[in-house]
């Protein structure tokens, strides 16, 4: 089964909570709570967040965090590059060399086309986008054929 981490959830939730009210300063432990999340866990998440330059780190007795760009201009792709580091389905989708049968494996090349085919489906989700209400619609999927037109007669 192919998911992320929690910590990457976690950061979702973190960085949504920030994205509802992106002028004001939250510290750690409000958005902790507001999150149900352990203190420490939310901590390490925002250092990775702001290592990354998602969110600003403002220090003092006011200090806290916001996010650094517009929830639109941040994408799930940055999120989970933040938290997990480069996305990879599989070890020779980041790294040549790495794999034993790499000179014998005939769908290294597929596998970094469906690496390429799901950062573009992370990238093209905002967090502005997690914000809003789901949708009961499920995406239509194309038909991989071409459809024929209904000709309806009447009498």
């Amino acid at each position: 089964m192919l998911r992320v981490t929690k910590l990457t959830d976690y950061a979702s939730l973190v960085l949504t909570l920030l994205a509802a009210d992106p002028q004001r300063v939250h510290s750690a432990s409000e958005l902790a709570e507001r999150a149900h999340l352990e203190a420490p866990t939310v901590s390490k998440l925002l250092k990775s967040l702001a290592q990354a330059g998602l969110v600003e780190a403002f220090r003092g007795a006011n200090g806290g965090y916001r996010l650094a760009r517009p929830a639109a201009a941040i994408s799930l792709f940055a999120v989970v590059e933040a938290i997990e580091g480069p996305l990879g389905m599989t070890e020779c989708s980041l790294h040549d060399g790495d794999c034993q049968i790499q000179d014998h494996c005939g769908v290294r090349a597929n596998w970094r086309r469906v690496n390429e085919v799901v950062a573009e489906a992370l990238r093209g989700v905002s967090l502005a986008q997690m914000l809003a209400p789901p949708t009961n619609a499920r995406p239509r999927r194309q038909a991989a054929h071409k459809s024929i037109p209904l000709q309806v007669t009447t009498a």
